[in-house]
């Protein structure tokens, strides 16, 4: 394909993608295809000969959008958001061109210097302790892009687990291996499945804190069953807070849990990947009180803030910890300018890394700080909006205090069975997706605005489709 040809190629593209996200509203927002569709519809084997660009084009509704869930429909409200904005997109496109493997310094300047001073803007919009700043901390703290949550989890365990076998064994003598299988980490009830999930891949014990009430892991709780299992011989090493968890969007006890952590020289590492969007806004910074005593702190952009997967964002009080985690050296990576920037290899688990911060750079000129946080406070306004629908109708109850842009809820009075058949018939209708979750047992339903696209309309049509369904199933009628 020639340059000509790829400017044809392009703009037909961005014309496809803006008419898409411009109407997607349109679109059923979830697929009903069965496993195995696309196959029957392209060729068992790549052809020899290259095809036309617009043979390709056509074949995106044909092959491609029968089995799209339309995560930025306005009618989605599964899960979580995922970000998606103009400025990001044409960012990616820019990536792609100059598609360079910024893993080190050299391997391209503009993308590991990008990427230190857009961790810097981003950590100040929320306000972020300036040890974890690479402006602010004498050169020890700092931020770096990785691809999930996920990912900066278990960068931060296994950092803490270098941190302390190494220390271990300095005291002690013995061999760092010696420590390995007493080290023990802690996490909440409610945490996301991918903080267990990190100690099975860093074969580490993970013992689970039983939450309060509120769902909120608290500080005398974890205290102890630390000295439950230093009782025990056992070595604790690193704990998992989370703000905003995915069950409810629950907070621990940050503040009380960062003591704890002090007190017992624990690495904590806050995951806050949904909800650290919010903390743009002065007013929900509340929410993170206590991120001072933290060693790691994460969050994804991806989610909330308006830039597009994978950009998660993670700051961390000392880097020299993920790097001595992670360093291997080998002569074809050195260069003369190590020491005096970062070399994000050592920051992540892979090597390679993409130009993620012009997503960030071209996001925050685009839109600036206010819009931002208009973007924010709108969504959590309509989260409130439908929490009232819910409240109006008497066949319903709010499972979980309503504090950013989800709801909990379920049917009153009725089996976690019924509220099941209530889920499937809503997916299976197919004019809005919702999912499931369980609070300490009980079976709710989450409602989240994720679209930038979403209404006061949407969010009322929603409603309604759930009472039709609800009807539908059981013949009853709203009150």
């Amino acid at each position: 394909m020639e340059a000509d040809e790829f400017r044809d190629f392009g703009e037909a593209m961005l014309k496809y993608i803006t008419d898409y996200l411009e109407n997607i509203r349109d679109r059923r927002v979830l697929p009903t295809v069965k496993p195995g569709y696309l196959r029957d519809l392209i060729p068992e084997e790549a052809p020899e000969d290259g095809e036309k660009w617009q043979d390709i084009m056509k074949d995106i509704e044909r092959v491609i959008m029968p089995g799209v869930t339309h995560w930025h429909s306005p009618h989605f409200h599964a899960y979580y958001p995922t970000a998606n904005s103009y400025p990001a997109i044409v960012a990616d496109m820019l990536s792609g061109a100059i598609a360079c493997i910024g893993f080190t310094w050299i391997a391209s300047p503009a993308c590991t210097e990008l990427e230190v001073v857009m961790m810097d803007w981003l950590g100040k919009l929320l306000d972020l302790p300036a040890k974890f700043l690479a402006s602010g901390s004498d050169g020890k703290g700092g931020g770096v892009i990785q691809g999930t949550a996920s990912e900066g989890t278990l960068v931060a365990l296994l950092s803490a687990r270098a941190r302390t076998v190494k220390a271990y064994a300095k005291t002690s003598g013995y061999d760092e291996s010696t420590f390995l299988g007493r080290l023990v980490a802690y996490t909440s009830d409610q945490s996301h499945s991918s903080v267990e999930r990190a100690s099975l891949l860093g074969g580490i014990k993970m013992r689970i804190v039983k939450t309060d009430g509120s769902l909120s892991m608290r500080g005398d709780v974890l205290k102890a069953t630390i000295l439950e299992d230093k009782a025990k011989g056992l070595i604790p090493f690193f704990v998992v807070a989370t703000l905003g968890t995915t069950n409810s969007c629950a907070f621990d006890n940050l503040d009380e849990i960062g003591d704890v952590c002090v007190e017992q020289k624990i690495w904590l590492h806050v995951d806050a990947a949904y909800a650290g969007s919010a903390f743009i806004c002065e007013e929900y910074r509340y929410l993170m009180t206590g991120v001072g005593k933290a060693d790691s702190f994460n969050f994804n952009p991806h989610k909330w803030l308006l830039v597009n997967f994978d950009c998660s964002a993670m700051w961390v009080a000392n880097a020299n910890e993920l790097v001595d985690a992670f360093n291997v050296d080998p002569l074809y990576l050195k260069h003369d300018m190590q020491g005096k920037a970062p070399d994000y290899r050592h920051w992540q688990i892979p090597l390679g890394r993409r130009f993620r911060s012009l997503k960030l750079w071209f996001v925050m000129r685009s839109y600036g700080s206010k819009k931002l946080q208009e973007h924010v406070r709108g969504q959590i306004a309509l989260s409130h909006e439908f929490k009232k629908l819910v409240m109006q109708d008497a066949r319903f109850e709010i499972s979980a205090p309503v504090v950013l842009g989800l709801v909990c809820f379920r049917m009153n009075n009725k089996s976690e069975e019924d509220n099941e058949k209530l889920l499937k018939s809503i997916n299976e209708r197919g004019k809005i997706h919702i999912v499931p979750s369980k609070l300490h047992g009980l079976y709710i339903l989450r409602f989240a605005v994720c679209s930038r696209f979403t209404t006061s309309k949407d969010v009322e049509f929603a409603w309604k489709e759930i009472q039709d369904a609800t009807t539908d199933l059981f013949e009853t009628k709203s009150t």
